[in-house]
């Protein structure tokens, strides 16, 4: 049986850290041939330094990540999977991994092709949005989501919606060590003729010892030999913020208390066959946590294993570990509590050696070799039921199934009865930057096409707000501003040539496909109004638009001739910006591809469609084959981020990607499908619309089940967590052409080989 496993390792000074070196050493001392294990296995250590020569590790860390460095996090899926390891084990807790709550460890889970175990040693009560995105992602990826706790599984099965059938409990090792017959830590000055009351650890603040501290002038009071010692090093996190700050406060407060003498720091990090030492020499160990949210506690498992009375605050994994009279419980922050429950015990041998053979014949069972032997188990399980082509036909067959139910509720939330607001503050509409062209002409689109579908009142309802929102921004001549203020000020004389070319997309969407006459009648009025600015576009991501609401307006009026000479003019910059720019390796309008790049073959699929040009079809498929080489290489899309753009012969950028550039792609997409009927054209649609579901670089869903809304964007870190109109809209107008499409999809399919020619 062989095992990668992910982890913080030493040298490195962390919880995590040991408990991995220690499950590593379990596993292998359940093998009769230990070299077996220790050749074929290694570790995949975590860095929190941009050095990679920060610690010397040994020779089992075969590939080292920088915490912050994405590509390292492809490079170890890379080498984990052309290894021979049977599993992967991974430790999870969200402050090792880089990223917003450590979501930079997703990429690299989804790209393993070996069974995945993953240890949760942190289940929060409340998770943040990413948070919860993170568990969920590591236990859909995983076989097997081992925890320490009985609340935890109650945690990940209410909070989290894990499958029970999929986590299992195994407690948190100890030492495989017994108390030594000459013990040389009573030796020291510390234990010597004193009764110690111990924690260890890495110190933080948020170890609550202040309250250990405030109850010795009423223990010492009593028990004048009492000694409270404090083993471990301050945390290296903590030092580099603040240095030894809090080990200052706590020496400070001694002192206001008089208790000095009676407070002792051994600042060092102890090894665990010193740390039996230290346990087996204390009379009470004790956790002060300040809160209960600690679902896995290291310290007191090996106190409890060692045979320790354990004196502790109330938190999840103290109030299940101490049951059964192994332990005593005090109330957070409570020091007169604690002094009374520690001078009781003190004073009754009886009943604290009683805990102390209590603790001692629990933690026989949670002896390392014990605990590795099931993780084999599990190990091995999972490596016989995996099965690494169910993970790929997972992610590549079109299954409507996964689409979330389609809901109005978000965009409901952003409208009022002047528009559709611009922008959000998380799920909250941002009201002080009132509302843009831009999104009321998406909103139009988006409210058509949930008509279409269902003939829905509440998308009818919307119809009127969108269109007279429209019909408020054209300038007497025609064109129109962009921008109105919450008072409905305008903002701008004349909007971008972008928002002009969405406008017309918007309308000619209207009249090809009107809920009623009278939007149709109104929109092409409209429509009209605007034609002698078409001439005027230089831009060729608003002549784009603007291409796509002419050919729509001419599937309901084909006859017009004026209009089909509109398209033809509109359409020859586009081809002519192609030849300008194109080159062996570069098959592009332009120099840079930026933003909305999919918007320049779909106008050139619609225009084909409409005049029959064939020549704007051959640079349509050419310049749609090379932006999907690019951005769907890794087998989801990735589109061209905002930050840098992608220069001819430069370096891809990956962040921050936004919605409408997905969206773009989704039709691009479903456009050649329609003219073309290739399933494949069915098959990358989908998986760009999967973008907003979760198959994207960094793995974590833009599509807020909670709220209906989408999140504007895929930053370097972690996901933009405001919820505008734009990426909410494209997200729906996304989804609804999925919807379409695989409406049209199945129709085709029924139909005989006459009918299929027929339609192309």
């Amino acid at each position: 049986m062989k095992i990668a496993y992910i982890s913080t390792y030493p040298p490195r000074e962390c919880g995590i850290a040991t408990f991995n070196t220690n499950l590593k050493l379990a596993i292998g001392a359940n093998f009769p041939d230990r070299k077996h294990i220790l050749d074929g296995g290694f570790v995949v250590a975590l860095n929190d330094s941009e050095n990679m020569q920060e610690y010397e590790y040994p020779a089992d860390v075969k590939c080292v990540i920088r915490q912050n460095h994405q590509k390292d996090y492809i490079r170890a899926a890379n080498y984990i999977n052309s290894s021979t390891v049977d599993a992967v084990i991974l430790e999870h807790e969200f402050g090792i991994y880089g990223g917003e709550s450590g979501i930079y460890i997703l990429p690299l889970i989804n790209r393993l092709e070996k069974p995945l175990i993953s240890i949760l040693h942190t289940i929060l009560k409340e998770p943040s949005y990413v948070q919860r995105i993170i568990i969920r992602e590591i236990a859909e990826q995983s076989s097997k989501i081992i925890v320490m706790s009985k609340r935890a599984v109650e945690f990940l099965t209410t909070i989290y919606d894990v499958p029970a059938d999929k986590i299992q409990i195994i407690e948190h090792g100890v030492p495989d060590l017994e108390a030594p017959e000459v013990n040389p830590v009573k030796s020291l000055s510390q234990f010597k003729n004193h009764r110690v009351l111990l924690t260890f650890g890495l110190l933080s603040r948020n170890k609550g010892l202040e309250t250990v501290v405030k109850a010795l002038p009423k223990i010492v009071e009593k028990h004048p030999d009492v000694m409270y010692v404090v083993l471990g090093n301050t945390h290296p996190g903590v030092i580099k913020n603040s240095g030894e700050e809090y080990r200052d406060h706590l020496k400070s407060l001694a002192a206001q208390l008089k208790v000095s003498q009676h407070l002792s720091f051994i600042n060092k990090f102890v090894a665990e066959d010193e740390l039996i030492d230290y346990l087996t020499a204390t009379e009470i160990y004790v956790t002060p946590y300040l809160n209960e949210a600690q679902i896995t506690s290291g310290t007191l498992s090996y106190a409890v294993g060692a045979g320790a009375a354990v004196v502790s605050t109330p938190y999840w994994h103290a109030t299940e570990l101490l049951d059964d009279n192994r332990g005593r419980l005090f109330d957070f922050k409570d020091s007169d509590q604690l002094a009374d429950t520690i001078n009781e015990l003190l004073d009754n041998d009886e009943v604290l050696n009683e805990l102390k053979e209590n603790a001692y014949e629990y933690g026989r069972h949670l002896r390392w070799p014990v605990i590795g032997a099931e993780y084999i188990r599990v190990a091995q399980e999972a490596a016989n039921e995996h099965d690494f082509s169910d993970k790929i036909l997972k992610n590549s067959i079109v299954d409507p199934e996964i689409l979330p139910k389609f809901s109005l509720t978000h965009v409901f939330r952003l409208t009022d009865d002047t528009g559709i607001v611009q922008h959000a503050k998380y799920g909250i509409p941002n009201l002080k930057e009132g509302y843009c062209q831009d999104d009321n002409v998406r909103a139009l689109i988006m409210a058509l096409m949930a008509y279409q579908r269902n003939k829905s009142d509440e998308a009818f309802k919307l119809l009127p707000i969108y269109l007279s929102f429209i019909h408020y921004m054209q300038t007497e001549d025609g064109n129109f501003r962009n921008f109105l203020s919450f008072s409905r000020q305008y903002l701008d004389e004349i909007g971008s040539e972008d928002s002009f070319g969405r406008t017309i997309w918007a309308l000619g969407y209207l009249i090809s496909g009107a809920a009623s006459n009278s939007y149709r009648e109104f929109a092409v009025e409209i429509f009209h109004k605007s034609v002698k600015h078409f001439e005027k576009l230089e831009h060729i991501r608003g002549i784009g638009n603007t291409i796509i609401g002419v050919s729509l307006y001419l599937q309901a009026f084909p006859t017009d001739e004026g209009m089909q000479k509109e398209l033809v003019k509109l359409t020859q910059p586009l081809i002519d910006a192609y030849d300008k720019n194109r080159s062996d390796d570069w098959e592009w309008f332009e120099d840079k591809m930026t933003y909305d790049n999919a918007i320049m073959p779909l106008a050139l699929l619609h225009s084909c469609e409409i005049t029959g040009n064939e020549r704007a079809k051959e640079i349509a498929l050419k310049t749609m084959a090379f932006l999907d080489d690019l951005t769907l290489a890794n087998g989801y899309l990735s589109p061209v981020g905002n930050e840098g753009w992608y220069s001819r012969g430069g370096t891809f950028p990956v962040y921050d990607q936004q919605a409408i550039e997905t969206m773009a792609m989704v039709l691009m997409h479903f456009q050649a499908y329609q003219i073309f009927r290739k399933p494949q054209y069915i098959e990358k649609m989908f998986l760009c619309y999967k973008w907003f579901l979760g198959e994207n670089s960094l793995r974590a869903p833009l599509y807020d089940h909670e709220t209906k809304g989408c999140c504007d964007g895929l930053l370097p870190t972690g996901i933009n967590r405001n919820q505008g109109a734009e990426s909410t809209l494209a997200y729906m107008i996304s989804h609804l052409t999925v919807l379409k499409a695989f409406e049209l999809e199945h129709e085709y399919n029924k139909m005989d080989q006459e009918q299929k020619v027929k339609i192309l």
